[in-house]
């Protein structure tokens, strides 16, 4: 026990648990605080999903100019939706032990493009399939699959939980995000009818 004064002299008791901890202990620590983790992202992927749906019917088609369309934005979603899955699932079951990751994303790129051709509405339908494929994944998979590595060809190593967390769900809320922005929830007016937010 530690006895410390705070400045108005008034002494507190602190319990140090640390002094009996057992290499097991802080073992079974760590897999708690991965399993936080792990659980924290499936449902940040969840509430990604359920965002993507309420914006889908007001995704129109059709390219954009110089920048991307929301069709075009939506077509990555769906190719990220779909890579990552496989990525995460390879990485964390052990079925991928070496990757090159540039390639990787050269590929989905290309992909990308071809998706770009398909209606928006089986666009959504696809990437949400896939988005609710891995939150089932991530509840599922334990802390050592969730940490588990592949090596990079470029030398260095990824983890399952790298892929999840960065390119899969970080990248879907930025693009989701996205599109919120460009076509916003309409808000009822005081007479009632529906206009445009921000």
């Amino acid at each position: 026990m530690v006895r410390f004064s705070t400045k108005q002299y008034i002494e507190v008791d602190v319990k140090i648990e640390s002094t009996g901890f057992t290499q097991a202990d802080v073992e079974k620590f760590e897999a708690e605080l991965v399993d936080h983790e792990r659980l924290a992202l499936a449902s940040r992927l969840e509430k990604v999903s359920e965002r993507l749906a309420a914006i889908a019917p007001r995704i129109a088609g059709g390219p954009g100019g110089d920048a991307w369309s929301d069709h075009e934005v939506l077509a990555h979603i769906a190719v990220v939706s779909k890579f990552y899955v496989v990525l995460v699932y390879r990485i964390s079951s052990g079925k991928l032990t070496e990757l090159d990751l540039l390639s990787y994303v050269n590929l989905r790129d290309v992909v990308g493009e071809q998706m770009a051709q398909t209606q928006p509405a089986e666009l959504v339908s696809a990437a949400l399939a896939d988005q609710a494929r891995t939150t089932k994944l991530l509840r599922e998979m334990d802390a050592e699959s969730f940490r588990r590595r592949a090596k990079l060809t470029t030398g260095g190593s990824i983890w399952a939980e790298h892929v999840a967390r960065l390119p899969l769900v970080n990248h879907l809320e930025s693009h989701v995000e996205q599109l919120e922005r460009s076509s916003p929830l309409p808000t009822l007016s005081p007479e009632g009818r529906g206009t445009a937010s921000g």
